[in-house]
């Protein structure tokens, strides 16, 4: 079996990311030289960072699967108000994130998380989830 290196990653991170989305997609893949950078990151220049490998026969499948995700990625969720893509990811305000800030100011070394909402910062929309892509539509 004839493996390919498809791309290189600098950190851990981004390479299991991308492993990740390839498996899910059903794509047999594996990352070379991985536990050598997260180990020693002054290697990766030397060894050519953390390598995806796939079969030499998923290549041409593998390259367009990367381009899919690349381009999801740069595509931004509009607002369904507006149509701007300034949506952001801001603290709710409400009874139990305050009782949040509160015990994670008095306990200081136990961080609570807060309820999360998403919300436009040109018309103010607010939105508990991350709206669907409206574009296709406009």
């Amino acid at each position: 079996m004839e493996l390919v290196t498809i791309q290189t990653f600098d950190n851990y991170f981004s390479a299991n990311i991308q492993l990740t989305r390839l498996r899910d997609a059903g794509v047999e893949c594996y990352l070379k030289d991985e536990y050598t950078v997260t180990i020693d990151p002054i290697l990766s220049n030397a060894i050519g960072g953390i390598k995806l490998v796939v079969k030499k026969s998923d290549e041409e499948e593998v390259r367009k699967l990367l381009q899919e995700f690349k381009t999801a990625i740069n595509n931004p969720v509009l607002c369904p108000q507006c149509g701007s893509a300034e949506l952001m990811s801001v603290a709710e305000k409400s009874p139990e994130n305050l009782f949040t800030v509160i015990s994670t100011w008095l306990l200081s070394s136990y961080a609570v998380s807060v309820k999360n909402i998403y919300k436009c910062s040109d018309c103010g929309y607010e939105s508990k989830t991350l709206p669907e892509d409206l574009s296709a539509n406009n």
